[in-house]
């Protein structure tokens, strides 16, 4: 079985516990307003095999040993359900481990929760809660996600929930408590605030891809922790 990869690095910190070695797959349902990496929305052409991925991430094994392992992100992992199955055994026979970083933007299919089931740690990205916000800005369909954070629920798999927070869309205190609430449904660790970034603009440059938020600013440190403090006290 193939994939197409967009992108590999190693010794990522930020995407699940431990030193993780993340492999990002192109291809993604959504088309968000505020996307950081719309490079991924398009095939690269880079092709792998379950066999030579594992090959390639056994080597960084020994950073593996205070509870890192593989974290599979994109554009959008669950497209590519079934290779994730396929690469995870390969990977749990080596004794790695692997998380999932997803939008939740798939249908919940036989082969999705398998690589659900399958996952020490699943990432999932809470983009809006509310199905009018979720539509206008991601062009997604909003009862996806939810379904995938009730299964992972359901079934006790570990669960971390993220929201990218961007300026003059969702960075008021009202809509931070309405997160918190909508939280509520699911049994997760930790819920993470990430500050929207003006780094990937360039990408919409050069793919010619109109980024529609050219003029809104980065969010700033110190208003992403009084947010995140906010969150915090009301879930």
């Amino acid at each position: 079985m193939k994939a197409d990869i967009h992108s590999f690095e190693s010794m990522a910190a930020l995407d699940g516990d431990g030193i993780r070695y993340a492999v990002f797959f192109t291809g993604c349902p959504l088309r968000c307003a505020y996307c950081h990496n719309p490079d991924t929305w398009f095939k690269s052409g880079n092709e792998w095999t379950s066999d030579d991925l594992v090959n390639k991430i056994k080597r960084y094994k020994p950073y593996f040993k205070k509870g890192g392992g593989v974290t599979f992100s994109g554009g959008e992992p669950l497209l590519n359900a079934d290779f994730i199955i396929e690469t995870g055994k390969l990977l749990k026979a080596e004794g790695i481990n692997y998380a999932v970083d997803t939008s939740g933007s798939v249908p919940l299919t036989d082969s999705v929760k398998k690589a659900l089931d399958g996952a020490d740690l699943v990432i999932l990205d809470v983009k809006f809660y509310d199905v009018e916000s979720y539509k206008k800005y991601t062009k997604g369909n909003f009862n996806n996600f939810v379904e995938i954070g009730k299964y992972c629920t359901e079934k006790g798999i570990r669960l971390w929930l993220r929201t990218v927070v961007v300026p003059e869309i969702n960075d008021d205190e009202e809509s931070i408590k309405k997160y918190a609430e909508f939280s509520k449904q699911f049994k997760f660790e930790k819920y993470e605030l990430l500050a929207f970034h003006t780094m990937g603009f360039f990408k919409y440059e050069n793919l010619g891809v109109e980024n529609s938020l050219i003029n809104t600013p980065a969010l700033e440190k110190s208003r992403l922790e009084e947010l995140q403090k906010i969150l915090d006290e009301n879930i």
